[in-house]
């Protein structure tokens, strides 16, 4: 029997091995996949003719990727898995490489992928291109943001607590949700170091506090893994900035012991928020910090 499991790895074998003609092959008829990161705006491909267009065309040569440090979370839906990796990229033009990091959530259904949803460190995979150059326009000439109905406040796990916190700027209580040492990551956003303290988590929630922006919560949908201390979250902060729609897609990976957050990485939309803020050269500059 083949597991969600088996197909990530014939997937992820795939890329590395660049038998990018033959990995629609993994995919249902039908399927869709989301990229809720991409570069200017959200993408989805619909059916499996689109996903073998998109892995055998111009990108196709263009970086080359092999992964690493992979951790599979495997959800108490037994259709779903949440996979982290990282990628050492390289790419094909310019020879410059970097690692990346990238997490998809996938429903595989009698051994096909029906539903995937993709996030992937975009500014790290344009720099080695020599692309950051070319973003700050995308984004300029990016149609507005859709938003979606907003979700309505619950406190039903930590994590809501966390997410409708930040989104009603109660920053003083959210380092209490954290134990008093914990590991925090952010690894599409260059330069971040390790938090590691609830006093450290003060000092990150005060930039929050300082920008207040006001968001809602959208879109918010909880994976329970198999351990019972691990929670995958997805959900977008999304409201009005300088009069136009913004919306920024997240998926957290949490554990959560005895109430309290003990290891969290945040896979938040960095280069989306700084493409509509105009702020892409200072996002990039910290790519080598």
């Amino acid at each position: 029997m083949t597991t969600p499991r088996d197909v990530f790895a014939a997937l992820s074998d795939g890329i590395a091995e660049g038998r990018f003609s033959e990995l629609s092959a993994l995919y249902a008829e039908d399927t869709v996949v989301e990229h809720p990161q991409a570069v200017p705006r959200p993408t989805r491909l619909d059916g499996r003719a689109a996903v073998h267009e998109r892995f055998t065309g111009a990108l196709a040569g263009a970086v080359r990727l092999k992964r690493k440090n992979v951790v599979v979370h495997e959800t108490t839906d037994p259709e779903v898995i949440v996979a982290e990796y990282d990628y050492d990229a390289e790419s094909a033009e310019t020879g410059k490489t970097d690692v990346t990091a990238n997490i998809q959530v996938l429903r595989i259904r009698d051994g096909l992928i029906v539903h995937s949803r993709d996030y992937h460190d975009y500014l790290r995979l344009a720099a080695i291109r020599d692309g950051v150059g070319q973003l700050p326009m995308a984004y300029e000439q990016a149609p507005p943001r859709e938003l979606s109905p907003v979700t309505p406040e619950s406190a039903n796990s930590v994590f809501e607590q966390l997410v409708f916190g930040v989104a009603g700027a109660r920053w003083d209580e959210l380092p209490e949700l954290y134990a008093e040492e914990t590991h925090v990551t952010h690894p599409f956003l260059p330069g971040s170091g390790v938090v590691r303290t609830r006093d450290e988590l003060r000092e990150h929630f005060e930039a929050g506090k300082k920008l207040n922006p006001g968001f809602s919560v959208a879109d918010l949908v909880t994976y329970r893994t198999t351990d019972p201390e691990v929670l995958v979250g997805e959900f977008a902060y999304q409201g009005e900035h300088a009069g136009r729609p913004v919306r920024i897609a997240n998926i957290f990976v949490l554990r959560i012991r005895d109430g309290l957050i003990v290891e969290s990485r945040d896979y938040g939309d960095h280069l989306g928020i700084a493409g509509d803020l105009g702020q892409i050269p200072e996002l990039a500059a910290r790519l080598g910090a």
